[in-house]
């Protein structure tokens, strides 16, 4: 495997979107946790709805409108200012501890990330964080208006990079994103932090499912579409001995 490029998505595999949680916690005592995954499904999905129903509107609306979905259903209400203050961290995510030295050790390689953020989100994240000076391209599917898993997306790699498929090694920790890319023809590394074994044992230890064991069910592990990683890692890690 001659491999050009890597390319990274960033919500959930460079960036930890349950970091989220701090704030969401400080500004809803008691419901943070169960904010934080109620908004990340519904903002997926609202991704997958618009692009079914080709109604695109970037991932800043998008990101708003299923928080602003969240509070209602759950009952909660908050003020303009406690509402941006919650947004604001998606500006301001962590990164996962590996994820900083592990690009430092890909140089050589054309590095990027393909992302459904929109420009203007992606682009504040990734100079916050410091990822600027190490990445080649940040790359938002604004520029075809259509989000992943959309072949559409994917093909912005070689548009933007000038690399061909075969040469670009994709690497995301959602699933729906894995069968996306691999479905589209990229090689693809599949992070897999949470293991069936690990979900078993969370589920044998509570007697009701706590919402962030009931997100790593539904968003963490492989779906069932006919399509498989080239290789599974359990962090970013593993990626410099697994590139060569």
């Amino acid at each position: 495997m001659k491999i050009k490029a890597v390319v990274f998505d960033a919500y959930g595999t460079l960036f930890d979107i349950q970091s989220v949680a701090a704030v969401t916690e400080q500004a809803f005592p008691g419901y943070g946790e169960l904010i934080t995954q109620i908004w990340r499904i519904k903002q997926l999905e609202y991704s997958w709805l618009r692009s079914l129903m080709r109604r695109y509107q970037d991932f800043s609306v998008i990101t708003r409108d299923s928080l602003a979905y969240t509070l209602r259903c759950l009952g909660l209400q908050g003020d303009a200012a406690v509402f941006d203050r919650i947004m604001e961290k998606y500006l301001h995510l962590d990164l996962y501890s590996d994820a900083a030295a592990t690009l430092a050790a890909l140089r050589g390689r054309k590095l990027a990330i393909l992302s459904n953020g929109s420009t203007e989100m992606l682009d504040t994240l990734v100079r916050n964080s410091g990822l600027d000076r190490e990445l080649d391209a940040t790359i938002s599917v604004d520029a075809h208006q259509i989000f992943k898993p959309s072949p559409d997306t994917y093909v912005l790699i070689e548009q933007r990079l000038g690399v061909a498929p075969a040469e670009v090694l994709f690497v995301s920790s959602n699933p729906w994103d894995v069968c996306g890319a691999k479905a589209f023809g990229l090689h693809v590394a599949w992070i897999e932090r949470v293991t069936p074994e690990a979900m078993a044992l969370a589920c044998v230890e509570n007697d009701v499912l706590p919402p962030l064991t009931m997100f790593k069910a539904l968003r963490t592990q492989m779906d069932e579409l006919g399509l498989e990683p080239d290789h599974r890692i359990r962090a970013l890690a593993e990626l410099p001995r697994l590139v060569g």
